[in-house]
């Protein structure tokens, strides 16, 4: 099967699918697709950043299954000059709802930051207060609970207020501008990704024989993308 993969700098107010039925942004409006690609993960419609399309299975499946842990690290901008005691909490582990159930997070890493210099404003802007002031931090988690981080932040008392995927791994987004789009090769994104290039195997039952669970019996043949192809390692 000839697998694509794509990673986009998905903006706020887009949809990380490929239709809706209310006519809302999608990710068709970033560029012309294969067909046969979907996004891994998930990535709210008011969150922005770093989103893998491809056809792969495999990769989806490492990357979304927990007990790989591959480090996802967000930017986020939360609502007040957040603390210290904070910041330990949400490096500790926090207590969140996770289908109306307690849970309490894994250890995170958490530092505050400055406003990156080179920070898209985001359309529509967040919302300013002028006698609130709002600050960042960078937030490693190794899950991905629906809405975690905008939970866990809440929790400490510092609501988000934009929420940016800058990594996963070492795949990072760097210079790719909000909706950008850049198509890569396997080699580069596994790698960057810390995936395992061999895919799971599961055993038949009452036979020694191992069978690759994502077969496919179409060959694949995408459209001519338009999308730009390359990514520097720096």
């Amino acid at each position: 099967m000839n697998h694509k993969y794509f990673v986009v700098n998905k903006p706020y107010g887009v949809l990380p699918q490929f239709s809706d039925a209310d006519g809302r942004p999608t990710l068709k409006s970033l560029g012309k697709f294969p067909t046969d690609v979907y996004p891994v993960g998930r990535l709210d419609l008011d969150s922005e950043g770093l989103l893998i399309i491809t056809n792969d299975k495999n990769l989806n499946h490492q990357l979304l299954n927990p007990k790989f842990e591959h480090a996802k690290t967000y930017l986020v901008q939360v609502d007040g000059d957040i603390t210290e005691e904070a910041i330990k909490k949400l490096e500790k582990g926090t207590e969140i709802s996770v289908n109306k159930t307690k849970y309490k997070t894994l250890p995170a890493k958490c530092k505050k930051v400055k406003k990156p210099d080179n920070l898209e404003e985001r359309n529509p802007p967040v919302r300013f207060r002028k006698n609130i002031p709002t600050s960042f931090i960078e937030l490693t988690i190794h899950e991905g609970k629906n809405r975690q981080v905008r939970k866990m932040t809440a929790s400490v008392g510092f609501p988000t207020l934009r929420l940016i995927r800058l990594s996963i791994e070492k795949l990072r987004i760097r210079k790719l501008k909000s909706g950008g789009v850049i198509e890569l090769d396997k080699d580069f994104l596994y790698s960057h990704l810390n995936i395992d290039d061999k895919p799971a195997v599961k055993k038949k039952k009452y036979s020694n024989e191992n069978v690759t669970p994502y077969q496919r019996k179409k060959s694949f043949k995408p459209e001519k993308s338009g999308i730009k192809k390359g990514y520097k390692k720096r």
